[in-house]
């Protein structure tokens, strides 16, 4: 089995997988158990889900902080459980008297600096643990609002329908209203929970029923393997993105002289380029290679993490 090089493998997630399960199939293709991801999908979900291998994993921190584009299908007339298709249905108001443009207008109200309350079911520990684990146990989780950005959020096609009810009976069942959006949106903001609050906003209730990750920060769709492609590789090396050339697709760069890079090899500070930068700079010596991920906030750089020679 060929090894792979250090890099990112950024992976088109099929729906019904967790990103741990892509994480360890990576690991048995990539031969190697040094593979992580930079940010869970959930497992309806599908989509961009970057993975860094070998001392690529170190990147890994760095890109969970980007932002991030989804495509997704928005159910306005019922809530559930989870916010999302997966969940059992915990209300159903029906949305007879969505207009178009009540959702339009709701759209704007959830775009640009917003709080966000997250999901009962995301991975936000409370009292140490998952507040997955105890909305699902059937308690009652109260999460703080956070701040968030979403720097773009569009409508789509619009469709109305009826489920039919329980009764098999069409006249007795629920309009819902289906809404394809697409959006931007800053880490930590959870799309599910965009369409809880749009149901809620048109005076209804809303939930997730599709939702397709299609970019993180640098990385998009068009760099993206569907895992059977990847199958069909096993024994031969994974179309890994270099780690050089991941940091400089991912990151702002800078480029270093022989004795910059030294005095950050060894954990020393130099003058930032760019005093105020809050993004991390990916810092290159003279032949190309990564060196460190700097931060140069201050006048002064230092070293978020620095990377040592590949082990030959």
């Amino acid at each position: 089995m060929s090894d792979t090089v250090d890099g990112l493998l950024v992976v088109d997630k099929p729906s019904d997988w967790t990103s741990h399960d892509v994480v360890a199939r990576a690991r048995r293709l990539c031969n190697t158990r040094k593979v992580g991801h930079a940010g869970t999908l959930d497992p309806m979900a599908t989509g961009v889900l970057v993975l860094g291998v070998g001392r690529a994993t170190k990147l890994l921190t760095f890109l969970v902080g980007c932002d991030k584009d989804y495509t997704a299908t928005i159910r306005l007339g019922q809530a559930t459980l989870t916010d999302d298709a997966e969940g059992e249905v915990t209300s159903a108001p029906g949305a007879t008297d969505v207009t178009d443009a009540a959702i339009a207008a709701a759209v704007v109200t959830l775009t640009g600096a917003i709080e966000q309350v997250p999901s009962s079911v995301s991975a936000i520990k409370v009292k140490g643990q998952r507040s997955y684990h105890r909305a699902r146990a059937g308690e009652s989780v109260d999460l703080p609002a956070r701040p968030v950005t979403v720097s773009r959020f569009e409508m789509g096609e619009v469709r109305r329908s009826t489920v039919v009810g329980d009764d098999g009976d069409e006249g007795t069942g629920l309009v819902v209203v289906d809404v394809d959006v697409e959006v931007t949106v800053s880490s930590g903001t959870y799309v599910r929970a965009l369409a809880r609050d749009l149901g809620t906003a048109v005076g209804s209730a809303g939930h997730l029923t599709a939702l397709r990750r299609t970019r993180v920060g640098g990385f998009g769709l068009d760099t993206a393997y569907p895992l059977a492609d990847l199958e069909t590789r096993q024994g031969e090396a994974m179309p890994v993105i270099p780690l050089a050339d991941a940091a400089r697709a991912g990151f702002l760069a800078r480029e270093l002289t022989d004795d910059e890079a030294r005095t950050i090899g060894y954990g020393q500070r130099l003058p930032s380029a760019e005093p105020g930068r809050v993004e991390p700079v990916a810092a290159f010596a003279p032949d190309g290679s990564l060196i460190a991920m700097l931060d140069e906030s201050e006048a002064t750089a230092r070293s978020h993490v620095v990377f040592a020679p590949a082990s030959s």
